[in-house]
Order: structure tokens, then sequence, then C-alpha cells
């Protein structure tokens, strides 16, 4: 698993430019908050990417060397994620890509639980977003296909941020995206098992079905249906 940065271990360094969460370069200012604000949304992308995995210790010289921030604006930068439970500070030993607990899963599934049945059954619905819908799903299947678990996981982000895309928000496509990014740590402990993803690429599929049919208010109940499933299965992996 590659990334952006240098972490320790040394190994876990590669050589790719910095990315914005869309993918494309990003540069940042020198300095303030907006600075801190382009670090933390860099380093939130990778780890919902899937390309820091829990556990990970940054290393703040390098990476702020490699962002051309000030190791100040990077800790900024890390406060800020570390508000959005995705880094971990441990005093005297350095900062740490989170690892998810029990409760973190409850939680974060207490949030998703409100917001995306919301999402589907009260937001617009425009031909586009669910034109793009397919097209994720599309590339979930030949994921499947292929044997990539990444794959398959990458596909599942989009599509339920897709799904966020319905209301229209840029408020709560921002809160999707923490959520997601906290979801990927999260995901890391099923990384080796397909089933589990190739499951969701079905239940995803289902779901668009019904939204393109215009079954909105099953389609919001089918979504809050899959995601307690979901997290009584991540609950009991974790067990």
């Amino acid at each position: 698993m590659t990334s952006n940065f240098a972490f320790e271990p040394a190994d876990a360094a590669a050589s790719s430019s910095p990315v914005s969460p869309s993918g494309a370069p990003m540069p940042i200012p020198a300095e303030g908050a907006q600075a801190s604000g382009l670090a933390a949304a860099q380093l939130r992308a990778r780890i919902s990417g899937g390309q820091l995995a829990p556990g990970l210790k940054l290393s703040e010289q390098t990476i702020a060397r490699e962002l051309g921030v000030s190791r100040n604006t990077l800790r900024e930068a890390f406060t800020v994620l570390a508000g959005e439970s995705l880094v971990d500070r441990v005093p005297n030993r350095g900062v740490f890509v989170a690892r998810p607990t029990a409760d973190d899963v409850r939680e974060i599934y207490s949030a998703r639980r409100i917001i995306e049945p919301g999402a589907v059954l009260w937001g617009s619905c425009p031909s586009e977003v669910l034109t793009e819908l397919s097209a994720v799903i599309a590339a979930a299947r030949s994921a499947r296909e292929a044997g990539d678990i990444k794959g398959m996981g990458d596909a599942n982000q989009r599509f339920h941020r897709g799904l966020m895309a319905l209301t229209g928000s840029d408020t709560l496509v921002t809160t999707m995206d923490r959520l997601l990014a906290r979801m990927r740590l999260v995901f890391h402990s099923m990384s080796a098992d397909p089933d589990f993803h190739g499951d969701y690429v079905d239940r995803n599929a289902d779901l668009l079905r019904l939204l393109q049919a215009g079954q909105r208010a099953e389609a919001a109940e089918v979504l809050r249906d899959y995601l307690t499933f979901a997290e009584a299965q991540l609950l009991e992996n974790m067990a």
C-alpha cells in the first residue's frame, strides 16, 4: 500500500505528488488557516483512499517538507484530523492514523443511518447523479470480477458519497467525506475478505434500482436495514 508521504516505518513512503480529495494537484498556501485546512484535506483524502493504514505513525518533518508547509501549519492540520477521529496524538510519541474501536463503529453508523436514508428519501435524485451511480456500480462489478478488493472498496466509497450528492448540499457532502474517511479505517479489518466487499456490490446495485424506479421510501428503508446489517457484521469481526 503506497502513500504520497514518508511515514514510519520508512518503507511506507512513495514518490507521487500530493493531491486533493478529487485527485487533482492542490497547491498549498504558505501559512494560515487555509494552508492547514488544505493539508488536512490531503491527508484525509489519503485515509479515505485506503492508502494510510490504522496505526501508522506520521512523520511530521517529512510530511511538512513534502506538502511545503511549516511544522506549525501541519500541527494545526493534525488538530483538525484529531477532531474528526482520523488521527490520534499520543504525548511524547507522535501522531498516528487512528485505530477505530467498536464504539467508533457504533457512532459512525448512528450518523449514517440518519443522513444517508434522508438523502435517498428527500434528495432531488437528478438523472445525472443516477447515471454516475450506475457507472460506479459497473466499476464495482469489474473490480469484483478481477478480485480487486481495494477497487470494490473504492467503488463503495464513491457510491455512498454519490447518495449524499442527491441532497445538493456541500455541507452534507463534506460531512459524508469525513464519515467515509473514518469508515475506510474500519474497512482495513476486512481488507482480505472479498466476500464482504462483493456482497455490498449487489446491495448497492439493488438500492440504485429502487432509486431509478422512483421507489424512494422503500430505498430509504432498505438502506437503513443495509447499514444496520453492515454495522453488526463489522462489530462481529472486531469482537
